[in-house]
């Protein structure tokens, strides 16, 4: 999950990508095969949120790790396990991977090893693991705040989750298992780079052509997928910056616009204005769109709700908040929330990532992503946006409330 970071921490976007053309789809599939994208959620326990039909990264996570004969590349926001969780399953594959001669590499966020040291010290004990820490704001000037491994350069997942017991139990996630080489590849480079950073190595910038989108077969058909990254200015391939690329998908809507994300906002703390998304959005609405925005309630807090407010005008445009009850067995900081990140276009395409809308996200931070074009795909995420639209834990932004922010973190 995306903590309330500290105000120095948040920020986010902007502006351009090119695309290859796109090669024609492969010969159908057999139904047999393994999917080449799997959408992986954590749903928080005692709620209605739980999708039969998708795998839980509780589950998926600890198998692809088992499955990795040679190498496990992980790029994490942070690392935070408890006794007992879900969470600690993985930390176990991870050790029980470097002792049967897995080279392991971890690489973790500088600003958060404070805050959360005990699972990357525990790694970093173990022979065959190297934990290397990513000072961002030395480089980017933000946070690296992906998410994603890398198996034996084969399959990757990426997703909402952090490297958190909480993420897995608590916290509505959305990611994707992923064996499309090509993206997989892409991957495998970003970490490279982000390593080499975290050693105190240049690393060479934008000297690879990721190309795309490449066909890919997922349950129910055949879709293409191209990876999108940030932050501009980091990236092996220039081309793959995600900003101007999800400005085009929403000036592409004919019929609908959904978006989920822990937060959007279209201004700065210093009050100067992100327009590339939220204009993309507006000129939606104006030519007929219906456009549908999902956020956390962590959104309520002042100078996030007002942007909120401000941009809410059904029916064009709509605004939820969704809100997750407590648990029963008692207050858990920095959880019970909704935490995934995606967008879905006239249910024919969709990204999937680890950027919130804000404009750091995009300029200064580290995220991954991809883009899905595609029905067979897009419905899917779409099923998934309406069971939490028409949830009994939504509510419309109210233009005219006072809103008063969640106590995220327990203290007074």
């Amino acid at each position: 999950m995306s903590l309330r970071l500290p105000a120095f921490l948040l920020p986010l976007a902007l502006s351009l990508a090119c695309a290859s053309p796109a090669p024609a789809l492969r010969a159908s599939a057999p139904e047999t095969a393994q999917p080449d994208l799997v959408l992986v959620e954590s749903s928080p326990v005692e709620t209605t949120l739980d999708h039969a039909d998708i795998p839980d990264a509780w589950q998926v996570w600890p198998q692809m790790v088992k499955a990795a004969t040679r190498s496990l590349d992980i790029a994490e926001f942070y690392l935070s396990n408890a006794p007992g969780s879900r969470l600690e399953p993985v930390v176990q594959a991870i050790e029980a991977a470097a002792d049967r001669g897995v080279k392991v590499r971890v690489l973790a966020e500088e600003k958060f090893y404070k805050t959360y040291p005990e699972t990357l010290e525990r790694l970093a004990k173990r022979p065959g693991i190297e934990v290397r820490r990513l000072d961002t704001a030395k480089t980017m000037g933000g946070v690296l705040h992906a998410k994603y491994f890398v198996v034996d350069g084969r399959e990757a997942y990426l997703g909402s989750q952090n490297f958190d017991w909480r993420s897995l139990e608590h916290i509505q996630e959305l990611g994707l298992r992923i064996r499309v080489p090509q993206v997989v590849r892409s991957l495998a480079d970003v970490f490279e780079l982000d390593w080499t950073l975290a050693g105190g190595g240049k690393p060479a910038m934008a000297t690879t052509t990721v190309g795309g989108p490449f066909p890919a077969h997922v349950a129910g058909g055949e879709v293409r997928v191209r990876p999108v990254l940030s932050p501009e200015g980091w990236l092996p391939d220039a081309a793959t910056w995600d900003l101007p690329q999800l400005v085009k998908l929403i000036d592409g809507a004919k019929r609908s616009v959904r978006v989920q994300v822990l937060t959007y906002k279209a201004r700065g703390r210093d009050g100067s204005y992100f327009p590339e998304l939220e204009e993309a959005l507006k000129r939606a609405a104006a030519r007929g769109v219906k456009v549908e925005l999902l956020v956390s309630d962590w959104s309520k807090r002042k100078g996030t709700i007002e942007g909120l407010q401000a941009l809410h005008a059904p029916p064009g445009l709509t605004v939820k908040l969704l809100t997750i009850p407590p648990w029963s067995g008692g207050f858990v900081p920095f959880a019970r929330v909704v935490h995934a990140k995606y967008l879905v276009v006239d249910g024919e395409q969709a990204w999937v990532g680890t950027s919130n809308w804000e404009r750091d996200y995009f300029t200064q931070t580290r995220n991954v992503g991809v883009i899905v074009e595609g029905e067979p795909f897009a419905r899917q995420l779409e099923r998934f946006f309406e069971g939490n639209w028409t949830s009994p834990y939504v509510e419309e932004v109210d233009p005219k409330a006072t809103y008063t922010a969640p106590n995220i973190s327990g203290t007074p």
